[in-house]
Formats: structure tokens, sequence, C-alpha cells
């Protein structure tokens, strides 16, 4: 039951090695990992070649120019042999057994589109836990993204190849949507089987680009007039600054 792992990389030098690690540490073995190349100007790509040459379970392609994120998962995709397709950021980290726990529990319960919980954490010291609800669907989506793109995986054999909405940030919100325009829930495992890592630059610089692009999402993809963006961009802004206050509250 073979599980394609999509990794788009730029740049990554620093966190790569411990990202591939993190796969290769998995409980669950019949997996292939699809690392994209996206054009990167560090060092990274001697460690991507390293580790092509060690396991056969590991493809590289490096791609002719900078194409961005959505683009290299979409190359990654259609890479892609396994029934199943998951994805992982080139800084991110899975827990040993998150395939395992992950697979059993869609094939036991014939889920076609799932995630789980994560841990947060920057340096060393986890600082917070992403907790999930046991199903979302499309509307529930719209109002906050409860789907980590580091845990999210889905079944080809009954979604076919889905791919990502080319958009500079938020495709993979974009392309959760359109998954769940096809079946009426994505389901949720709520224990951390991944670990999210929170870096300085990446804190309140984006919050306003991605609100823009939130807002994108809502328009160009989902094609919402202006009274229902509004809507559903209320409750984004709402719920972002209650995750806020309560990570503060608990500093």
């Amino acid at each position: 039951m073979l599980v394609s792992i999509i990794t788009p990389v730029h740049n990554a030098y620093s966190h790569i090695e411990e990202t591939i690690q993190s796969v290769l540490n998995q409980t669950f073995t019949d997996w292939e990992l699809i690392l994209i190349d996206d054009y990167s100007s560090d060092k990274g790509i001697h460690i991507l070649n390293k580790y092509e040459k060690r396991d056969p379970r590991i493809h590289l392609y490096e791609n002719p120019h900078n194409l961005g994120a959505a683009l290299s998962r979409n190359k990654g995709i259609e890479m892609a042999q396994g029934r199943f397709i998951a994805f992982l950021d080139s800084d991110d980290l899975w827990e040993p057994n998150k395939l395992e726990v992950q697979l059993k529990f869609m094939l036991d319960n014939n889920h076609a589109f799932t995630f789980s919980g994560y841990h947060k954490f920057r340096g060393n010291d986890v600082v917070g836990i992403h907790k999930v609800p046991a199903k979302v669907s499309h509307e529930e989506l719209l109002k906050t993204c409860s789907i980590g793109c580091l845990t999210a995986m889905y079944d080809t054999a009954q979604l076919g190849k889905a791919y990502m909405p080319v958009i500079s940030r938020r495709q993979d919100f974009a392309l959760w949507l359109k998954i769940l325009k096809e079946i009426p829930y994505a389901y949720g495992i709520n224990q951390p089987l991944a670990r999210y890592r929170l870096r300085d630059d990446s804190i309140s610089g984006n919050k306003f680009r991605a609100a823009k692009y939130q807002w994108r999402v809502y328009r160009e993809f989902e094609h919402l007039n202006l009274f229902q963006a509004c809507y559903y961009f209320s409750h984004y802004a709402i719920f972002g600054v209650l995750k806020t206050y309560f990570h503060k509250a608990k500093k």
C-alpha cells in the first residue's frame, strides 16, 4: 500500500536532513519520498543527492527554475506512484508512527481524506499543540483551516490525483476546499503525529500576507460573492485573534 510523500525544497539546507530522517524513521516502510528542489541556491542539493543514492525509495527532481510551492508540489503529485498522497514541507517533521496510524485510520474507516494534530516547536522546545476536530466540512473549513499541510493525506483510489491551485500562498487550503466539494468530510485524528517548525520570520510580518491570500482564495478560487467572502473572512479573523490571545495567555 504505497504512500507517496511530496516535499518541495527551496534553500532548506539547515533543516532538510532532519526532515528526511523523520521519514526514514517511519514504522510504516512502504513509502516513496519525492523531493522537488525548487532551484535552490544553497548547499542543500548535496544532501538531497546523498539520500537519493542511499535509499531507492527517495526520488529527486530539480526544477529548471524557481516555480514556487504550488507547482513544485504538483510536479511531485504528477510523479507519485502511490495510492495515498501525503505532504511534508522541508522544515517540518513527522513522528515515527505517523504513517502507520494515519493509514490504518483511513483503511479501517474507508476515509478518502484525513489529517491529524501536531506539535508546534521552536528550536528544541515544543511550544504548543494544534488540536483538530473529528471531522470538518467544506463550510467549516471556510471559517478556519484546521488541516495542517504536514498532516494531510488523501486516497487517489477515491479522489484521483488532486492538484494544488497555482497561488503563491494558501494553495494547500485551496486544495482542501476543492476536495471537500467532492466528499462530505475530511476526518481528523486528534493526536499529534507531526511537528510544525515555528520560525521568527513567519510570525508577525506574514499575517497580513496570509490574510490577503485567504481573501484571494475566497474570491478567486471559491468564487464567493462579496457578502459571502466577508462572512467567512470575519470568522477567519476572529479565529486568528482568539488563537493569538490564547497563545499569549499561555506564555
